[in-house]
């Protein structure tokens, strides 16, 4: 796993942002589907005889999902949405908390059987949580593991005891005591395990706890494993030893030394006596942990080994490569292993349900397969089976040979089908639409500002449908992208974010001048938070029109002394209206992602935020753009350029000087203004005068309040015969349709103030 900025995890970032970014996560299907890889399972068997039994997964598109089993199908019953990052693992403690780890440096808590939400975010780690344990007979007790080489033991049932809103906001204000770490102590019981049994004492309080906390792992922790009691726990990682801990005192007790690679899997019998390892050295090792050696290593994979599941007597281990993408079965007595089944994708994590076998891979998809886990006897009887060697290099020998074992299964029991993640994407000029292909050569065209799909090519060649997209215009870049979730995720950061306006006319909004400039960020925050607005709206009522609360009272009004330089944006009007190119749908509305002033990053859906959220939850700069319709400084709007007559021309205006004009400005404008200033003592229509260019002292171009309406095509002149006059670039003639910003980026090509040269075309 290696180390990339998450959608909503700044800390990682390469350059410090002055503001919390806001992401939204674009969504193209129901919500009964993953969109990327899934990392991890978890089955949960119901308690009495003919109940419903779940699976849940764990994704690296940042979400869980509780599946309703049937006998040859699965229905999802809900979807866990909080994490702001990949979902690495996930456990269940006790009959129904679900504990899950995210990428995003958290542990969250969710109720098995209800709706999806969060009960408590859990932030300790200082880096990527890659790991979890539970013991099966001690509902209290859970283990992480992360990159920042900390073990953490988790008492589950002091974590997740409710608290108020304003209780949990308190708790990310105590220290956690833990140095280089910036993240808020939970309220939990809480212990860490470090190689020199170090334990230190919080002095700080959270609500009457006393967490004991030490330093961790010197490197990175991939794997955990617990007994059922919580009596043990082993841990495994990038110092390819096996540590084996008392969870109750943090204490450690041996560390086994054998695999020449990291350690990636972990397994601890009922008593934990017996512990298997799993390697990116290709191994599978069974320790004994009373005579603290290895007594079998099982050389079975010819690669990297990432998951391992056993027989609930533990005389058996299924194990799951990630490079040869295999799914072995293995007598740990005898010795025998079966080839059971071969997958497209590398095999992440394994969950054993009776008589079958859950499968995680990269893949959104997961797969169940025959696994005969109350007898594996059975499977064996079919015939294929090898001798395990115990070296590393035997079976990639013997694959090398040719002689690689037939696979016993050919095809799942069933699969519960996920959706494509996106691999490829690429923003279009035009800077609304982005192009993506997904996992499965789909290419589809997208509009960002709506969160939809406008297009589906089908499995196209990606770069040739990039060249037939391609227009010559030129926007600001007012959002970034990535794909890091398997769906698109929007980033607007500010200030960049609002350099971006198009004239309403080309976005094809009625009612309103078809020469008000409409900035795209603003609209797009605008229809993101339509919902919320107005769930926010209702609950204020009266009270906040009759007092002029904007924000929550005082601190709204601190917050803008805090950020004096503010814009208000005099183009457009101070109202909620959301325009049809920025409506979002409802039906698969997109996920927010982002923090404010207190708590960390959070995520939900657009249409599940209820209005209470407020600057603790969301960055300043997206309320005060919503709300009051300020707009931060942004750079440099305008172009500046000078106008001249083409060489042979007689014809001269009256300005001779630089001018200055919208960089959205349209060519066919400038051609209205040299008419004017050429034939005629005063602007064509004189009902619209506000609209044209003023040459003022020092030689510029100036819009009034109104706009540049006047000289949009559709007007009516005067019925003065009008002549015809071309402007050029370079000697070439523009389209009437180009902006000044298209022409300086794809004509002029320069960095030195634009030269635009026109001329009289006779005859027309």
């Amino acid at each position: 796993m290696h180390r990339v900025p998450s959608a909503g995890n700044n800390s990682n970032s390469s350059r410090p942002r002055k503001e919390k970014r806001l992401t939204y996560v674009l969504n193209d299907s129901d919500d009964t589907k993953h969109s990327a890889g899934i990392n991890c399972l978890a089955v949960l068997k119901s308690s009495v005889s003919n109940g419903c039994n779940y699976l849940f997964t764990g994704s690296r598109d940042g979400t869980l999902k509780r599946w309703a089993l049937g006998e040859d199908a699965a229905t999802c019953s809900a979807t866990f949405e909080s994490h702001v990052d990949w979902v690495n693992d996930t456990v269940i403690a006790g009959e129904n908390t679900l504990v899950s780890c995210s990428s995003d440096t958290t542990l969250k808590t969710w109720n098995c059987l209800a709706d999806g939400t969060c009960i408590r975010t859990l932030r300790q780690h200082s880096d990527y949580v890659t790991c979890l344990a539970a013991a099966e007979k001690n509902k209290n007790v859970v283990a992480s593991g992360g990159l920042g080489g900390e073990v953490f033991v988790w008492d589950i049932e002091a974590s997740v005891t409710p608290v108020s809103k304003s209780s949990d906001l308190m708790e990310d204000d105590c220290s956690n005591g833990i140095s280089g770490s910036s993240n808020s102590l939970p309220i939990s019981s809480l212990r860490t395990i470090s190689s020199n049994n170090g334990l230190t004492a919080h002095t700080t309080q959270c609500h009457g706890y006393v967490p004991i906390a030490a330093k961790g792992h010197k490197e990175s922790v991939y794997a955990l494993a617990m007994n059922d009691s919580g009596s043990l726990l082993v841990s495994g990682g990038t110092e390819k030893v096996v540590r084996v801990w008392d969870p109750r005192t943090g204490s450690k007790t041996m560390k086994l030394r054998g695999h020449t690679d990291n350690v990636r899997a972990l397994l601890l019998d009922s008593t934990g006596r017996y512990c298997l390892s799993g390697s990116s050295d290709s191994m599978i090792r069974l320790w004994d942990l009373g005579q603290q050696r290895c007594v079998h290593s099982y050389a079975v994979h010819t690669d990297s080994v990432w998951a391992l599941a056993s027989t609930p007597t533990f005389t058996h281990v299924y194990s799951g490569g990630s490079r040869d993408r295999s799914l072995y079965l293995t007598d740990l007595t005898t010795r025998e292993s079966l080839l059971l089944c071969t997958k497209e994708h590398p095999i992440l994590q394994l969950a054993l349900h009776d008589d079958s076998i859950w499968v995680a891979t990269t893949d959104s998809s997961v797969h169940r397969w025959p696994a005969e886990g109350q007898n594996p006897q059975k499977v064996f009887q079919r015939g294929g089976s090898f001798l395990a060697g115990n070296l590393s290099f035997s079976r990639a020998r013997i694959s090398l040979e040719g002689s690689t074992p037939a696979a016993v299964y050919k095809e799942p029991i069933f699969s519960i089908p996920g959706t494509p993640a996106i691999v490829q994407h690429e923003i279009l000029n035009n800077r609304r639409h982005v192009l993506t292909k997904d996992t499965a050569g789909s290419v589809k065209l997208w509009e960002i500002t709506r969160g939809v799909v406008i297009e589906d090519y089908g499995q196209v060649s990606f770069d040739e449908k990039k060249e037939q997209l391609f227009e010559m215009v030129s926007i600001p870049a007012w959002f970034t992208v990535d794909t890091r979730l398997g769906s698109l995720s929007v980033h607007l950061d500010t200030p960049q974010c609002f350099s971006a306006e198009m004239y309403s006319a080309d976005l094809n909004i009625i009612g309103k001048p078809e020469d008000d400039k409409v900035n795209l960020a603003r609209e797009t925050l605008k229809g993101l938070l339509a919902h919320w607005l107005t769930k926010r709206r209702q609950r204020l009522g009266s009270q906040a029109s009759a007092n002029g609360d904007v924000l929550s009272g005082k601190d709204s009004t601190a917050r803008i002394l805090v950020h004096p330089r503010i814009e208000v944006d005099g183009n457009a009007e101070n109202d909620s209206v959301v325009h049809p190119p920025f409506e979002f749908s409802t039906g698969s509305p997109p996920s927010i992602i982002t923090q404010g002033s207190q708590g960390g990053p959070w995520r939900k859906k657009i249409t599940e935020l209820d209005g209470t959220e407020d600057e603790k939850d969301f960055p300043w700069w997206v309320l005060d753009c919503v709300l009051n319709n300020r707009l931060p400084p942004r750079e440099n709007t305008k172009c500046s350029f000078y106008l001249h007559p083409c060489e042979g021309t007689a014809v001269q205006i009256l300005t001779q000087g630089k001018l200055s004009a919208p960089r959205i400005l349209r060519i066919h404008k400038v051609v209205n203004y040299v008419i004017e200033k050429m034939v005629l003592d005063k602007p064509i229509d004189t009902a619209n005068t506000g609209g044209s260019f003023v040459p003022t002292l020092g030689g510029q171009l100036q819009h009034s309040a109104i706009g540049d309406g006047s000289f949009r095509s559709g007007l009516k002149p005067r019925t003065k015969l009008r002549p015809s006059v071309e402007i050029l670039c370079n000697n070439q003639v523009l389209s009437p349709d180009m902006s000044l910003a298209t022409v300086r980026a794809y004509i002029w090509k320069k960095p030195e103030d634009l030269v635009l040269n026109y001329r009289v075309v006779q005859g027309r």
